[in-house]
């Protein structure tokens, strides 16, 4: 199964929702980044509620959050846009401890508790939106769940897994994302607080094999939920090597003579992706000539 996100209401357009599954996108992150568990987890997590947020932008909006929690695995990095497309690392993705006291693993204990979210949303304009809040758990659901109920005043549910394989691979993961309404009556938001009380952990019906929308189901109940809109999501960086020319020439001639000086060629990391671009001797001396 490929994966995708579907948009939703529940509970006569009460509740706005969206549910995902991005087992196939978190394991190229893994796969990218050579994570291990309790940094897949953490890195998962955080793709899982970006590629969620990014689904409620528009046109070529897109945004950056950031995770810095003061624990060993360091800052977390996730870049989503409207499109369905996510990418995302963590500094340090050569963490993992013994599970918790729940028999989870620790994403607590990686990410830390002493720190931030903060969200940064491009939508075209001059200015920049951004929101910031103080991690509340350092287990990342929770935290997303303040930042929505703090920074942009929307009572909602954040729930994101992810389920690691011994080997380090990615066995299952996805999430989702409940909003309130304006105006939706007590008596629907006690009801869906029952039904959040009750369901099974969200990496558990992942596990089953559960779609988004049968995701939905479990949390709204049989009948009360109205897809509107689905749509594919996939791990996609925009680096490439004319990006990465582009950013040499724009250091000078000078600066690109000391590298042709000092090494002979250049190679260039992207962070998000992990592709890494050569240039030759003979590529730097063209791009010193259009620095000129």
């Amino acid at each position: 199964m490929n994966d995708y996100l579907v948009k939703a209401l529940g509970f006569d357009g009460n509740i706005r929702a969206y549910a995902v599954r991005t087992t196939e996108t978190v394991s190229e992150a893994q796969r990218r980044h050579g994570t291990w568990r309790t940094a897949s987890a953490a890195l998962g997590r955080t793709m899982t509620a970006g590629v969620m947020m990014g689904a409620m932008l528009k046109g070529d909006n897109k945004l950056t959050i950031k995770i810095d929690g003061g624990g060993p695995l360091g800052p977390i990095l996730v870049d989503s846009n409207a499109k369905g497309e996510v990418r995302g690392y963590v500094t340090n993705p050569e963490i993992d401890f013994e599970a918790n006291e729940h028999g989870k693993l620790d994403v607590r204990r990686a990410v830390g508790t002493e720190g931030v979210l903060s969200v940064v949303k491009d939508t075209g304009m001059r200015d920049f939106f951004s929101g910031q809040v103080p991690l509340v758990s350092g287990e990342l659901g929770e935290d997303f769940t303040y930042y929505f109920a703090t920074s942009e005043q929307v009572p909602s549910s954040v729930g994101v897994g992810v389920l690691v394989n011994p080997d380090d691979s990615i066995l299952a993961a996805g999430g989702f994302i409940l909003q309130v309404m304006p105006g939706t009556s007590d008596a629907i938001i006690s009801k869906l607080e029952e039904r959040l009380k009750v369901i099974p952990p969200v990496s558990k019906l992942i596990e089953k094999g559960l779609t988004p929308e049968q995701l939905l189901e479990e949390l709204f109940g049989s009948g009360n939920v109205k897809i509107m809109e689905t749509m594919p999501v996939k791990f996609a960086c925009n680096c490439s090597k004319q990006r990465f020319a582009d950013a040499i020439i724009g250091l000078g001639a000078k600066e690109i003579h000391d590298m042709i000086v000092e090494d002979g060629q250049a190679e260039a990391h992207c962070h998000f992706c992990n592709e890494k671009y050569l240039f030759s001797r003979e590529e730097l001396e063209e791009l010193m000539k259009e620095a000129k």
